[in-house]
């Protein structure tokens, strides 16, 4: 890989886009670097499934619209990476299972539908846990991905493709699907930034279902403002997704160029949630004395006291710059993990009872044997361990005679955890908590012990079951392991731009204390 292909990988996507439009580079140029590099280098990472055999042959098709003088999308000519959970017409998607290898369906999802129109450039599909199953891309029906950072840990799940993709310089951006945090535990373990948008602001139509009430599509960057230059291209109604928000949005890229002017985070009311790492929040400038009782509070709940150190230093610089920490207590949070993990499997009981070996997908030949008994075997072969466990779990839960004691019931929880929201947000403007509980972890050292990993998703859970929006970005690295950790904002909902606003002007914070991004720190990445 040349030195000029390297130099163009390592440009966030606004500055890709800034030079094409430009004419300082092409698109073909931007492309074939990024293919190069997944070349040089995607042998030991593994975030992708599956290329674009016509990425090359896209970007050249770009850059004859551009030469002819045709007005261009703002991130026109960008590669994008794709989460194989997302329907594409021309590439397999397989949402990382075996019961869907070689499936190519016949249209795409609408995001990716919305990323061709905006001519994104895709490079191809990325690695996933099982149907969007884990916390570690280590349930992915063809192998694991390895974090960029260190070949030998995990890089976070379901969607560890994409975040290894963009921390590795593989892709400028990707694309994710987060149903309880499989945007957001990636990003915060790979030094990436990952955004839940708000419940019905991405269309979901063409993603392959996991949860229906819960999953959401959204950008994993390696920057606030490109995170938000590629939610203003997916976001947006579409009367396809029954759930799909009809209002119109804001710009999310202006709310993140806002978060960089000088003052914008003056009088900001920060929620820090006790029951997830907060502790007590007074005295917290330079984030010592926050630090100090926040590990104390947090290392009962499994919070590794560097990632609670750089998650309340976090909040000290916005501190200074004249933000308000506001300590809020959110008490049904700590049975949103038990909720979760109820209403996730029966929906996806009821998703997946569409892959019976007759409509599409894998099919197992049982000779003399009934359609049932196909159906039978061809799930046992097509479906992995977790897949299994999730189907089990779920379809007990609604079982006559037990669907009011488990699946109702979490059904109030939730309800409890969404009327927390609300009367935290009656006295902040956003939540903060770390993005993920601790930094990545080594390959196989929770793989059998789920309820280690679902742990994972401690603090992104209480998102998806209110349908608020989340942001996480990188907070630094911890002192333990020199590994990414991360700090996450949520907001009320449909006030995603409020979310770029704040996570912007913090990232800028962080660029001037680093002297540069934190991915430039990576030793791996060379």
């Amino acid at each position: 890989m040349s030195a000029a292909s390297s130099d163009l990988t390592r440009l966030a996507a606004h500055e890709l886009a800034e030079k094409l439009r430009a004419g300082e580079i092409s698109s073909v140029e931007a492309t074939r670097a990024h293919l190069d590099r997944i070349a040089a280098v995607d042998g030991d990472v593994h975030a992708f499934l599956h290329l674009n055999t016509s990425a090359l042959e896209t970007a050249a098709e770009i850059d004859a619209r551009r030469a002819a003088g045709e007005e261009l999308a703002p991130l026109a000519g960008v590669p994008v990476a794709i989460k194989d959970v997302l329907c594409t017409r021309d590439m397999p998607s397989t949402a990382g299972s075996r019961i869907l290898e070689g499936w190519i369906p016949p249209y795409d999802a609408t995001v990716v539908a919305r990323m061709r129109e905006a001519g994104l450039v895709p490079l191809g599909k990325t690695n996933m846990d099982e149907f969007a199953m884990g916390s570690s891309t280590e349930h992915s029906a063809f192998g694991p991905t390895r974090n960029p950072w260190d070949r030998e840990r995990i890089p976070g799940g379901s969607g560890g493709g994409s975040a290894a993709a963009v921390a590795a310089f593989e892709a400028p951006l990707a694309l994710g699907s987060d149903t309880g945090g499989s945007i957001r535990q990636p990003a915060a373990v790979t030094g990436s930034v990952g955004m839940k948008p708000t419940y019905g602001g991405v269309s979901r139509y063409g993603a392959i279902a996991l949860a229906s009430s819960l999953d959401q599509v959204g950008p994993v960057t390696r920057t606030v403002l490109d995170a938000a230059l590629l939610h203003d291209v997916i976001g947006g109604h579409d009367p396809r997704d029954s759930t799909s928000i009809p209002d119109a949005w804001p710009s999310f890229a202006d709310a993140a160029r806002t978060g960089l002017r000088e003052g914008v985070v003056k009088g900001l009311r920060i929620g820090v949630v006790s029951e997830l790492g907060g502790g007590t929040t007074g005295g917290t400038t330079g984030g010592t004395t926050g630090g100090t009782a926040g590990g104390a509070a947090g290392a009962s709940q499994g919070f590794q006291p560097g990632v609670l150190q750089r998650f309340h230093e976090a909040l000290g610089l916005l501190e200074k710059q004249g933000a308000e920490l506001v300590e809020v207590s959110a008490p049904s949070f700590e049975y949103a993990i038990s909720a979760y993990y109820l209403i996730l499997p029966a929906e996806a009981s009821s998703n997946l009872a569409k892959f019976d070996s007759v409509r599409f997908g894998l099919r197992t030949e049982v000779p003399g044997g009934t359609i049932e008994d196909v159906m039978a075997a061809t799930r046992e072969a097509g479906f992995g361990d977790e897949v299994k466990r999730r189907i089990i779990l779920g379809t007990y839960a609604l079982s006559a005679g037990y669907y009011d004691a488990y699946y109702g019931s979490a059904q109030k929880v939730r309800t409890l955890i969404q009327r927390d929201f609300d009367a935290a947000f009656g006295a902040c403007d956003v939540l903060a908590t770390p993005s993920a509980p601790t930094t990545a972890f080594k390959l196989g050292e929770k793989l059998d012990d789920p309820l280690a990993m679902y742990l994972n998703d401690l603090t992104t859970i209480p998102a998806n079951l209110a349908g608020v929006p989340g942001i996480a970005l990188p907070s630094g690295l911890a002192p333990e392991d020199g590994l990414p950790a991360g700090i996450q904002f949520m907001a009320p909902a449909r006030q995603d731009a409020r979310l770029y606003t704040v996570a912007a002007a913090l990232e800028a914070l962080f660029v001037d204390a680093w002297g540069g991004p934190l991915l430039a720190q990576a030793p791996a990445l060379a």
